[in-house]
Order: C-alpha cells, then structure tokens, then sequence
C-alpha cells in the first residue's frame, strides 16, 4: 500500500484505545482522529492525535477507515453513517441491541458494495480457538456430536450506573454482551445453525431489568447438541468449552484477556481408544501470547488493500449469531413476553 490508510476511532475508552494500540502497529494503517463522549471539546492530544465529542464532528475529518467502538445503542447508527461517508468499517461485537439493528447496517452495506464491514468477533483469532478449528476440519477425531460451553464473570457491570444494566442501552445483558462470543464460537464448530432451541433466562439475582443468566440447549438438523450457559454470578470469572468427537474429545480452557481473570489459555486433545477405560491419551498445550487483537485488525487491512472478502465477522456472520442470541431469548416463553422479544428477520434481509 502507498500510503497509509487514515483511520478514525468512535468511541476512545478501553477498547477504543486497545485498538488504537494494534491499528497503529499495522504498516498500512494510522489512527489521525478519535471522539469520546468524555472529552470536552475538541482539539488535538500531545502525540498529535485529533479528538472530538461527537461521531458527527469526527466524520469531518479526512478518513478512510472507522473503527466503532460505542455502547450498542449506537453501534449500528455509527456504524451506517460511516458507510455512508464512504469508509470502510470494523465494528465491536455486539452489532447492535436486536436484530432490527444490524438488519438495518446490512442495508447500508448493501448501499455501498465496495467497502469492507467487520464485526469484533475477537475469540475467533485466539490461537486455541484456531487450533480446535484447524483439529476438528482436519477429521482426525472424526465427526462432532455435542458441545458445552460456558462464559461467565461476577457480574455484568463495573459499576452500578454502567450502560450495559440498561435494556434501552445495551438491548440485553451477560448473553448479547459477553456470552455472544461463546454462541459465535459454537456456531463456528458445529459448521450448521441450530434448529431447535430451548432455554431458561433469568434476572433473579442482580434484579436489571436485562438477564445474569442464560442457559440453553440447542440441536442443529444433522443432530449435533450444543449446551451454553452464559453467567454473571461465575464468582471466578470462566470460560470453558468442550467438544466432544466420534474419535476423541476437545477441551478450551480460559482464555488469554486484558484483565487476565480467565485463567491460563489451554486446549486439551484427548483421544479415544479401544480400551482405554475412559482415561485416554491426552495432549494440552498452554499459549502464553494473545496475537488476537493484532491477527483480527491484519486480517481486515488485507481485506481492503485485496479488495477480497470479509473471511471472519461479516455481517452474515454477525446477523446469524445476533439471531440465535435472540432465539435463546424468545425460547424462554416468559422472558419473550415480559421483554417484548423477536427473532425474526425481515423477508428483504434474508
């Protein structure tokens, strides 16, 4: 690339600035403005760096790229009018509060065909995630039969007046906001979108008016069963997803993260054998490095300077995991009725 592309960060809190870190890594990318509700006005930082209150007051600025990095009620809005000032996009996971949010990005992408939009589906990238991946569609343990997950930390919120306890901010709680990365994940694996779905939601310890805990059990059409639970009262913060296969078992555990709270990042490989008497020969690996942040942002400057597809967090990617998040919502026939719930998508987007 001749010239390094300009890119703008909406929202410059901690994972606006963690990006930042990455994107100004990358030879073929330079962060030149940023905007954050928490500034005052606007101006210019020490390190030259320009800054405004306001998405609108940053898409003044000369850009080619936008990275979103807003709360999820307008994640989508920033998203679209990005887009539509021509830029390419990467925007933070969730896409969105519901499914009527990312709908409506799709029609903004759909709009303006010749720029790139990428979701921060983040776990994707971790190299025990890409070590699982690479095993099961390599068919050395054979064929998946079941999966179980499990996401959680103490609770949603740093604190009390945080934005994601609000259902009118965030759209929903531990699920849409950190167990979504779980749900991506196990639609990744399971390679088919789940068919029937059953499921308890619950706000009955923290008491918001958006759940602290999902569980939900899921078939696709060929048979393979997913279990999740995705939590806000796991008092040691966990991640944890086991697949199991016709010739052996895989097993993640923890997972590397900014707070390091989850543990060591491992994959267990064990396999099965005549005989074994159910302890059979295992392999773990521990990775010590997180190249995930960096891999995630390589992967979509390849994509803009290729002019090649989006490989991973496409908006179709993002649309089916936003789905069967709320499909594990409207599956709890209470929780669908109290909150109002739809996991539809509209005839034009499909």
């Amino acid at each position: 690339m001749s010239k390094k592309l300009r890119v703008g960060i909406a929202g410059y809190g901690v994972v606006g600035k963690r990006r930042r870190t990455f994107i100004d890594l990358h030879s073929d990318l330079e962060t030149v403005a940023v905007c954050d509700r928490t500034f005052n006005d606007s101006g210019t930082l020490e390190d030259g760096l320009k800054y405004f209150q306001t998405y609108k007051e940053l898409l003044t600025e000369k850009l080619d790229v936008l990275f979103v990095c807003m709360t999820n009620d307008i994640a989508a809005e920033v998203t679209i009018a990005g887009l539509d000032h021509g830029l390419h996009v990467f925007c933070e996971k969730p896409p969105g509060r519901d499914l009527k949010d990312i709908c409506e990005v799709i029609r903004a992408e759909r709009r303006n065909k010749t720029l790139k939009l990428k979701y921060g589906f983040n776990h994707r990238y971790h190299d025990s995630v890409r070590e699982a991946l690479s095993l099961v569609n390599s068919g050395e343990l054979g064929s998946l039969i079941n999966l179980r997950g499990v996401y959680g930390k103490s609770k949603i919120l740093s604190f009390e007046s945080d934005w994601r306890t609000k259902r009118a901010i965030a759209g929903g709680g531990i699920l849409l906001d950190q167990g979504i990365h779980m749900v991506d994940l196990i639609r990744l694996f399971a390679g088919a979108e789940f068919t029937d779905i059953h499921s308890f939601i619950s706000n009955g310890f923290w008491h918001h008016d958006v759940e602290d805990n999902a569980y939900a059990l899921m078939k696709t059409k060929s048979g393979v069963v997913a279990l999740l639970h995705s939590s806000a009262t796991q008092w040691r913060h966990r991640f944890h997803l086991e697949l199991t296969l016709t010739k052996g078992s895989i097993i993640l555990s923890g997972i590397l993260s900014g707070t390091k709270s989850y543990g060591a990042e491992t994959i267990t490989i064990a396999y099965a054998k005549n005989g074994d008497a159910g302890d059979p020969l295992e392999k773990t690996i521990r990775y010590n490095e997180d190249n995930s942040w960096k891999d995630e942002i390589s992967e979509f400057a390849k994509s803009i300077s290729t002019n090649t597809p989006i490989i991973n967090g496409s908006s179709l990617e993002a649309l089916k995991t936003m789905e069967l998040v709320y499909k594990v919502y409207c599956a709890d026939p209470a929780w669908k009725k109290a909150y109002n719930l739809s996991a539809e998508v509209p005839k034009d987007i499909l």
